[in-house]
């Protein structure tokens, strides 16, 4: 069996500073620290950090008084960060930079006098912390046919955003829906969606013009992994989502010589390998690496976390 990887794939930069967020809280002030809601959506990365001594929570006041507190790399609402100061908690804000972006670019609209449309998916996290860091009205848009429901007069003032992990071809056909209906509408250009879910999506669209079977390796509350799973069905492809090698069936191959294993942007590589091992399990294995786009993109850590830990009595 021929395997090819795709590139890029798995952990981008707002999930590898979520995740060192945690680490240098932890060695910093000790376990345990206190994170609401999972920091990113895999079960692996989430494990992993409570045996660490990480304990998530789903809401603050589970958290002890003067704690150290972590938002997760989706954000959240401006009630949740008034709560964290009345309990004095020790906050460390883990949100992907792109995310604030358009918390940004939200309020900018509506401090503009526009109406805001937030493309997105009920109940995600990160759309419930856009909303909750909205001062003002969101209208929540799905789908393409949902734009036609919306009772506003033609000539609102309208501007819109969208959730950061959305398909680009979603995504788009749902703006080119309100551009059509609408006569004053602002936005961002799709270019402004998250780098990292462009770049793994546009490498998965080369990638199923290789294979026979596509395998996603995420969890399945990870809207970017389903995304890339729902891209591969499209081009004809049969994809598959999977937590790790375990999840694998091996029915899926019966007939395929070529397998593609991509990654969400919140899968540690060590599944991609998991997974690997389960296929070398079904007989030999070639694996190759796909030409692709190199990612270099950094995001800073917050201030009080780059300042050396003193480690001992006295500190060099």
């Amino acid at each position: 069996m021929r395997v090819i990887l795709a590139q890029p794939r798995g952990f981008c930069a707002g999930v590898v500073r979520a995740i060192e967020i945690v680490d240098r809280a932890l060695l910093q002030h000790g376990a345990p620290v206190y994170v609401r809601h999972e920091i990113v959506h895999n079960r692996h990365v989430v494990d992993n950090l409570r045996q660490k001594g990480a304990r998530f929570v789903e809401e603050l006041d589970e958290v002890p008084e003067g704690a150290v507190a972590i938002f997760s790399a989706h954000g959240v609402a401006q009630t949740v960060e008034r709560a964290a100061e009345q309990r004095r908690l020790d906050v460390l804000d883990a949100t992907c930079p792109l995310v604030t972006k358009v918390h940004v670019q939200g309020r900018q609209y509506v401090s503009a006098g526009r109406t805001l449309i937030l493309i997105g998916h009920a109940g995600h996290p990160e759309v419930e912390g856009t909303i909750g860091q909205i001062p003002g009205t969101v209208i929540l848009v799905q789908s393409e046919a949902e734009v036609a429901t919306l009772e506003l007069p033609l000539d609102t003032p309208l501007a819109y955003v969208t959730q950061t992990t959305l398909s680009v071809d979603d995504t788009r056909g749902i703006i080119d829906a309100l551009l059509a209906r609408f006569s004053d509408i602002v936005g961002p250009d799709t270019r402004d969606i998250c780098y990292a879910t462009q770049n793994r999506q546009a490498a998965v669209r080369e990638l199923s013009t290789q294979v026979d079977v596509l395998l996603v390796v995420g969890a399945t509350n990870s809207s970017n992994s389903n995304r890339l799973r729902e891209i591969g069905s499209e081009t004809g492809v049969p994809s598959y989502l999977v937590a790790d090698g375990s999840e694998v069936k091996p029915e899926w191959f019966a007939n395929a010589q070529t397998v593609g294993i991509t990654a969400g942007a919140s899968a540690p590589e060590e599944m991609v390998k998991h997974v690997i091992d389960a296929l070398r399990a079904l007989g030999p294995v070639d694996v190759t690496t796909m030409a692709g786009r190199e990612e270099k993109v950094e995001f800073k850590l917050p201030t009080k976390l780059t300042q050396p830990v003193v480690t001992g009595e006295t500190q060099s």
